[in-house]
């Protein structure tokens, strides 16, 4: 896949690389990157050979720094601007991705781009990065998930506190709060993320996503219903475990 305007999709050795590629203006969030993820998201998730993917933003300064507001607050109306936005649910696509997403992340995550981070699996930043929600400060909410993904992270009074006074948290803080799950050096960030990810394709595919399944779906649940879905999806692997449809990265070489 390729000729994409505001992203570089890539994919290497099961796997997949995008890269949101407006360095210029921050890598914002526009409805050209909106489109842009909607294909490369489908296209991740049908995709067999992909089995686990990277999110990184070009440039020194971001990985994104919000929303373009030359689009999102400008004329015909907010409103009508915020439902073009979201004429494609993107933020669903993401969270229908059966395989592992990580985020690498430095310097700016704001608005989208701390929503875009939220829906991944893993977080991993550089010492230099700074999350923030402004949305609020622009008289309008985080409508991307972040309201509900944030608190289920860091909790809600963290988050409330993020949402109401526009408080930007440090690296050392969101790792101290779990909005991260490593902090890194710069020169190391994709390195250490891609360090990660060849480890996660190492393993059967298969025990990877149901993995994931449970943990995601599963939060969702009572703890009773929770452990009716670990068993099935535990018992669905047994299964094709004996008609061996899963592989290792190490069988596929035979």
């Amino acid at each position: 896949m390729s000729g994409f305007k505001t992203l570089i999709y890539e994919k290497k050795d099961y796997i997949a690389y995008l890269t949101l590629n407006r360095p210029e203006a921050l890598n914002v969030y526009n409805i050209q990157m909106r489109d842009d993820l909607y294909e490369v998201l489908s296209a991740i998730r049908d995709d067999d050979e992909v089995r686990v993917a990277i999110f990184k933003g070009a440039g020194e300064k971001a990985f994104c720094a919000g929303a373009d507001l030359s689009e999102f607050i400008t004329a015909p109306s907010p409103i009508i601007a915020r439902h073009v936005r979201f004429e494609r649910d993107v933020w669903g696509l993401f969270l229908s991705v059966p395989q592992p997403l990580l985020a690498a992340l430095h310097g700016y995550v704001l608005g989208s781009g701390i929503e875009i981070a939220l829906c991944c699996d893993i977080r991993i930043a550089s010492e230099d990065v700074r999350f923030g929600l402004p949305e609020v400060g622009l008289g309008i909410i985080p409508a991307a998930g972040g309201t509900q993904t944030l608190p289920r992270t860091i909790g809600r009074g963290r988050a409330l506190e993020m949402l109401l006074t526009n408080r930007w948290l440090s690296g050392e803080e969101a790792f101290q709060y779990g909005l991260v799950n490593q902090i890194v050096p710069r020169s190391k960030l994709l390195e250490t993320a891609e360090e990660m990810a060849r480890k996660i394709a190492s393993y059967d595919p298969m025990a990877v996503r149901n993995a994931k399944q449970a943990v995601v779906k599963g939060l969702d649940l009572p703890l009773p219903q929770g452990l009716d879905l670990e068993k099935r999806l535990a018992s669905e692997l047994s299964l094709m475990t004996r008609r061996g449809v899963g592989k290792t990265r190490e069988e596929d070489k035979e």
